[in-house]
């Protein structure tokens, strides 16, 4: 896509928009949401984002589940960010594969001293931040995340490291946990794990957030939007 133009859908309002989504969840595609709507015009400045991380290739498992491979094709999203893990080069020149504006931190599995502990992506008008998340101590704790959104002055705070794909707003900002893409295990969780990522759809004065999850062969697509604090702005 880049700078191509592409088509989008218009807001149709709720109604049709719940049909829209009870599609999109039929079909699981990462871009259904455009293709489903009768109705379309012209924009060049679509932003998709791919938030992924934790795949701990080869350490903990093997692969991207194939099911997940399908959907994440090359120039269907305009940036990737990822909470690290990836544990490996090879991984990277995949991210590399599916988008041209790669974004990573390092994780605690990652040996490439040049990662960055957090980083700021400017998406559209919302600033998004990124960690991996074992540095949260005590872990996962809400005011350590809140004091760290507010310290990278963003929007939306993405971390790792639970891998259990998560999202909820909290004080005006999005706080966003992709998951693990492959399902590797995890030391601190001791609950089922699935593969999952999360695509936003970032539009000027909202964001979409599909969380995509790979529960017993099946992809399951929850949504949540979170509209930019004015508070914030």
């Amino acid at each position: 896509m880049g700078k191509e133009a592409v088509a989008r859908f218009e807001d149709p309002g709720a109604e049709e928009n719940d049909v829209i989504w009870k599609n999109l969840k039929k079909t699981n595609d990462l871009v259904s949401t455009w293709l489903l709507h009768k109705t379309v015009r012209i924009f060049s400045d679509i932003m998709l984002v791919l938030l992924i991380g934790d795949l701990h290739i080869p350490h903990r498992t093997y692969a991207i589940p194939p099911k997940f491979r399908k959907l994440l094709v090359p120039n269907k999203m305009q940036h990737v960010i990822s909470t690290g893990n990836l544990c490996t080069r090879e991984l990277y020149e995949y991210l590399r594969s599916l988008a041209s504006d790669v974004h990573v931190v390092r994780g605690d599995f990652d040996t490439d001293t040049k990662l960055p502990e957090t980083k700021v992506v400017t998406v559209g008008k919302f600033r998004i931040g990124v960690c991996h998340g074992h540095q949260i101590v005590p872990w996962n704790d809400e005011k350590i995340l809140d004091l760290l959104a507010r310290q990278l002055d963003v929007d939306v705070l993405v971390t790792g490291h639970s891998h259990v794909c998560s999202a909820r707003e909290r004080g005006h900002r999005l706080y966003i946990d992709p998951g693990s893409a492959t399902g590797a295990f995890s030391m601190i969780n001791d609950g089922p794990v699935y593969p999952s990522f999360v695509l936003l759809d970032v539009q000027p004065e909202q964001i979409v957030c599909y969380l995509y999850r790979l529960i017993e062969e099946q992809v399951k697509v929850d949504r949540i939007i979170f509209k930019k604090s004015k508070e914030l702005a």
